[in-house]
């Protein structure tokens, strides 16, 4: 299936980084968070990408026009630097599509612009600054069996705040911690089939007024994981995500973990079928 990339946003609580690059591109471990994301899905198969720019989209494509495999893997060089044998690929078999979709642009607009490069099949879409290490192909068949014209990954927030409940004079009910909540929101990794485009309109956003459609018609399906996963929203983020990658433990680094029984090591998603 092909992926669709929102690679688009001004990344506003990001500004100190992101003044200089778009957030996608802002680094994890030396690479862009967007290649770790990509890299998530080039594991399960899925190498066709369309990436929808808008905010200094042409660091985006400058960095992939001059990507150097040789910077990245381990190499053989002989003959003085004239031969050179990559001993593993990363993105050679990947196929990217880059797509201008405006500066100031909604995700659902965003998406209606790139539906000439994914109409007509079931495909995948995500944030291009979130990870997880949830199972792609269990998201996938939860979502072909729920019957749904859309699926996200529903997770709970990895950051803490206080949920107040009032009464009509605003005098409080209770205060309740999010980790101690039935609180669940939208974590991306979406799985569209095409039908997605008939519940956009011109100039709206993705989550707010289609998605609200589709839930109304029942074919809105959540599914939901309480393993990892992360936003980059801010600095405090990036560093914690660059924490993880020093000591070792990357949990989304799927591709690393060949060999490894990561189905076991890791929480299902939910397999029954739970409309959203």
């Amino acid at each position: 299936m092909k992926v669709v990339l929102f690679c688009g946003g001004l990344g506003l609580r990001m500004r100190e980084a992101s003044e200089r690059v778009p957030k996608p591109m802002v680094p994890i471990g030396g690479r862009p968070i967007l290649w770790h994301v990509m890299k998530y899905f080039a594991h399960f198969g899925h190498k066709r990408f369309v990436i929808c720019l808008g905010f200094k989209g042409e660091v985006i494509k400058e960095y992939f026009l001059t990507y150097n495999e040789a910077m990245s893997n381990d190499f053989v060089l002989r003959d003085g630097g004239r031969d050179i044998e990559l001993l593993r690929h990363d993105i050679q078999d990947w196929e990217i599509t880059f797509v201008d979709t405006g500066l100031h642009t909604s995700i659902g607009q965003r998406l209606s612009s790139v539906r000439k490069h994914v109409e007509g099949e079931r495909f995948l879409a995500n944030y291009g600054d979130v990870l997880t290490d949830a199972r792609l192909p269990d998201l996938v068949e939860n979502h072909r069996a729920s019957g749904a014209v859309a699926s996200f990954l529903c997770v709970k927030p990895g950051y803490t705040f206080h949920l107040v409940q009032t009464d009509e004079r605003d005098y409080v009910h209770s205060v309740v911690d999010t980790t101690h909540s039935n609180l669940w929101i939208n974590g991306g990794y979406f799985v569209f089939e095409p039908e997605i485009f008939e519940y956009i309109e011109p100039g709206e956003d993705l989550v707010e007024q289609p998605f609200g459609r589709l839930s109304v018609a029942n074919l809105l399906f959540a599914n939901k994981y309480e393993g990892f996963w992360a936003p980059m929203d801010t600095l405090k983020d990036q560093q914690r995500l660059e924490q993880m990658v020093d000591s070792g433990n990357g949990p989304w680094k799927l591709w690393e973990l060949d060999g490894a029984d990561v189905e076991g090591d890791q929480p299902s998603v939910e397999t029954r079928v739970e409309r959203a």
